[in-house]
C-alpha cells in the first residue's frame, strides 16, 4: 500500500461516528510509535509535519521515514499531512514534496483572503489528488509557528461555512469551538467547555462534511506530573477533557490533531529514564522508552478517544 489521502478516510469515519488521529511527528521514534500502534489496533493514521518539523527534522527526511513506516505496516491506510501550511508556496512545495494532504491555514487573514488563497491551494492540489484542509475562526494558543493570544480568539461563525465550502472547494474545515493549541489550554479552576452548538450547526448547514479539531490534546496528568517529578517545571498544565472528544468525534468531527500530549509523554519517559538511570548514556536507551510510552498513549486515544480500531 502507499500512501493515501484523507477523502475515503474521513467519508467512512462519518458515517462510522468516529475520527481519525492525526499525530504531529519529527523524528523516528515518534512515527514508530504512532504507527506500531495503529497497526497492532487495525486502524488509520494521519501522520503531519509542522512547519516546525520540516526545520527540525528537513521535508526529506520526514517523508523517508512515513514512508518507511508505510512499508513496515502495508494493511493500515497513513496519510502524510501538512499542518498549518502558511502559504500557497509552502503547500505546493509539500504537494510536489510527496505530502497526500495539506493544510493551508488563512485564519490571520480577512474572510476573502481566506477564501482565495485557500481556493488556489486546492485548485492546485486537486491536480494531483492531493486533499486540502483550511480554517475559519482562530484558535488560541502556542504551537510551533502558531501563536494566538486568548483575546485574539474567535469561534468559527456557522453562518460562513456553507459560503466557504462552495467557494473554496475544500475538502474538510477546521474550526474553532473551544479548543487551544498547547498545553497550558485553561486557567487552574477553569471548567473547560467546547462549543458543541457550534459545532452541530456546521454540521447542519455542511451534512455529511468532514470537520477537524485543532488544539485537541488532553495533557494527560500522569505526564505531567512525570515530568514535574523527574526535574520539569510545567503547573497548571491542563487540556481537553477526552470525553468531550469523543462526544466531537460521534459527530462531524473526522479528524482530531494530536501533538503536546505526545511531546509529554516522551519528554516525561526520557526525564524518568535519565533520572533512574544516571550512567546511561546511550540514545537507544531512553529514545526506546520514549517509543514505547507514545505507543502506548496513541494506543489508549485510538481505543479511548478516536474510536477507531479496526476501521483500517
Amino acid at each position: 500500500m502507499s500512501l493515501v489521502n484523507t477523502k475515503e478516510m474521513f467519508k467512512k469515519a462519518y458515517a462510522g461516528g468516529y475520527a481519525v488521529g492525526a499525530f504531529n511527528v519529527n523524528n523516528m521514534e515518534i512515527v514508530q510509535g504512532i504507527t506500531e500502534a495503529a497497526a497492532e489496533l487495525k486502524a488509520p493514521v494521519i501522520l503531519q509535519a509542522s512547519a516546525g518539523a520540516r526545520k527540525y527534522a528537513t521535508h526529506t527526511y520526514l517523508v523517508k521515514l512515513v514512508e518507511s513506516a508505510v512499508i513496515e505496516h502495508p494493511d493500515i491506510p497513513i496519510v502524510l499531512h501538512l499542518d498549518h501550511g502558511p502559504s500557497f508556496e509552502v503547500c505546493k512545495d509539500c504537494i510536489d514534496g510527496g505530502f497526500t494532504s495539506v493544510m493551508f491555514d488563512g485564519s490571520s487573514k480577512s474572510y476573502e483572503e481566506n477564501v482565495e488563497e485557500t481556493r488556489k491551494v486546492v485548485e492546485y492540489a486537486h491536480k494531483y489528488n492531493v486533499t486540502v484542509e483550511a480554517e475559519l475562526g482562530k484558535l488560541a494558543g502556542i504551537e510551533d509557528a502558531v501563536n494566538v493570544d486568548a483575546d485574539k480568539a474567535q469561534f468559527t461563525d456557522p453562518g460562513e461555512v456553507q459560503d466557504f465550502v462552495t467557494r473554496t472547494g475544500v475538502d474538510s474545515l477546521a474550526i474553532a469551538i473551544g479548543t487551544s493549541h498547547g498545553a497550558y489550554k485553561f486557567k487552574p479552576g477553569q471548567n473547560p467547555q467546547l462549543r458543541f452548538d457550534i459545532l452541530k450547526e456546521v454540521s447542519d448547514r455542511l451534512p455529511g462534511f468532514p470537520i477537524v479539531l485543532h488544539g485537541a490534546s488532553s495533557v494527560p496528568q500522569e505526564f505531567v506530573r512525570m515530568v514535574n517529578e523527574f526535574g520539569g517545571k510545567m503547573p497548571d498544565a491542563i487540556g481537553i477533557p477526552e470525553e468531550m472528544l469523543r462526544e466531537a468525534a460521534s459527530m462531524a468531527v473526522c479528524k482530531i490533531n494530536v501533538d503536546s500530549d505526545l511531546r509529554l509523554a516522551m519528554t516525561g519517559s526520557v526525564r524518568k529514564h535519565m533520572a533512574e538511570h544516571p550512567d546511561h548514556f546511550d540514545p537507544r536507551q531512553y529514545l526506546g522508552d520514549a517509543r514505547d510510552a507514545i505507543k502506548t498513549l496513541v494506543e489508549h486515544k485510538i481505543n479511548t478517544v478516536l474510536g477507531c480500531a479496526g476501521k483500517a
